[in-house]
């Protein structure tokens, strides 16, 4: 019996592939911003120090006085001048009421009152120490401050993105073939 020998030929199919790469940009604008600074307010109050020297106690003593002063003194030493003249005068009446007693008065109440006392004299434009009297209340400052807040104004731009997509793209490089014959035979009997 005579059977067909069949002959096959078969190709396989190829796929390309090819890919494209996708791209990505963006870019951002920058921001507008608006920034203020309201300066501070300052006030500044100053109340004055004040020195006092008195001198007055240097004066005196330097026998440089006002008239008013210089009256006092004088009406003080009157005073005393008349109390102690009056005291005097006393002592000296009453030892004279006493002339019968041993001694005699009236020879030494005529020394005393002949010879004045020696005056003293000193230096008197020297002025004690520490008699000048100074006093000091130092300034005082108020300083107010108000500071003001910053007015910032931003606002912001919206990015720009731009893309470009890739992919891939399969194509078909060569087909799929079958490609069958049949072959002759040679018959033996």
């Amino acid at each position: 019996m005579n059977i067909p020998n069949l002959k096959m030929e078969s190709q396989m199919a190829q796929i390309g592939i090819q890919q494209k790469m996708s791209s990505l940009e963006i870019t951002q604008p920058k921001a507008n911003m608006q920034i203020e600074q309201p300066p501070a307010k300052l006030s500044i109050r100053t109340k004055k120090g004040k020195l006092t020297i008195d001198q007055s106690q240097a004066w005196e003593e330097m026998n440089i006085k006002s008239t008013r002063k210089w009256i006092e003194s004088f009406a003080k030493k009157g005073k005393e001048a008349v109390k102690s003249g009056m005291a005097r005068r006393s002592k000296q009446g009453a030892a004279l009421m006493d002339i019968h007693l041993p001694g005699n008065p009236i020879r030494e109440q005529a020394i005393i009152n002949g010879h004045p006392q020696m005056k003293n004299l000193s230096i008197t434009y020297i002025p004690s120490p520490f008699s000048v009297k100074s006093s000091y209340q130092p300034s005082q400052v108020h300083i107010d401050a108000i500071t003001n807040q910053a007015v910032i104004e931003a606002v912001g731009s919206v990015p720009t993105i731009n893309v470009q997509q890739g992919g891939v793209f399969i194509h078909m490089t060569k087909h799929a073939t079958l490609h069958i014959e049949v072959a002759s035979q040679n018959t033996k009997s």
